[in-house]
């Protein structure tokens, strides 16, 4: 993903979040999507197309990218040492077979979100945990993105068991900071989806439902 990791923190948007046994990051509306700022990756040809949708355990976001790259973000404060847990509800209804996601030329995800730690002054050097629905790897495989290694890729689900159907995924994030970046992480500074497929040019369609965190 071209220069993402360098634009991520700059279209985070303030949540007034507070704090409980659940942190909830997204609302899933369409007020809340008017809101939210889309930027499309530089060098990216098109945006990711982001719909409201629903079904019987609420709304969702839809997204579609087509030889695209954009993202919707938030500026949160999540305390690691309450609700450690991130918890998404996703589902893949187009994949991205074929393609060596650890590489420039094919680091893309139908679905990905992005777990943000600021460690300086500027974006470059903040640290991040991408969490991902791959299209080729097995759960469990990571890698740094090969973009920046302050980025690392974290297959939590993949199409090869899951096509087309929902899943509900589960990781430590504080532990997963400490693990990939050698970091004590007290306090999360910002949470990100995005779907991309500017590198491979191809199609990729993915939903994303009730994303939170949580004490265990």
């Amino acid at each position: 993903m071209k220069i993402i990791f360098k634009i991520l923190i700059c279209f985070l948007f303030m949540s007034g979040l507070s704090f409980s046994s659940e942190i909830r990051i997204f609302e899933f509306t369409e007020k809340e999507l008017s809101e939210l700022q889309v930027r499309k990756v530089r060098g990216a040809d098109n945006k990711t197309i982001y719909t409201v949708g629903s079904n019987e355990k609420g709304n969702f976001y839809k997204a579609v990218a087509d030889n695209a790259a954009s993202g919707l973000g938030k500026e949160v404060k999540i305390d690691l040492n309450k609700t450690p847990f991130i918890n998404i509800t996703w589902k893949i209804e187009k994949d991205l077979p074929g393609i060596k996601e650890n590489t420039k030329k094919g680091h893309d995800f139908a679905a990905r979100v992005f777990a943000v730690k600021k460690t300086g002054a500027t974006p470059l050097s903040n640290r991040a945990i991408n969490y991902v629905f791959s299209s080729n790897n097995q759960i469990g495989f990571n890698s740094p993105s090969p973009y920046t290694k302050k980025s690392i890729d974290n297959v939590l689900a993949t199409t090869q068991e899951n096509l087309n159907e929902w899943v509900t995924v589960k990781a430590n994030v504080k532990e997963d900071f400490m693990k990939f970046h050698n970091l004590d992480v007290n306090e999360l500074d910002g949470l990100a989806i995005m779907s991309d497929t500017d590198n491979s040019k191809k199609k990729a369609i993915a939903f994303y439902q009730n994303i939170y965190f949580s004490a265990k």
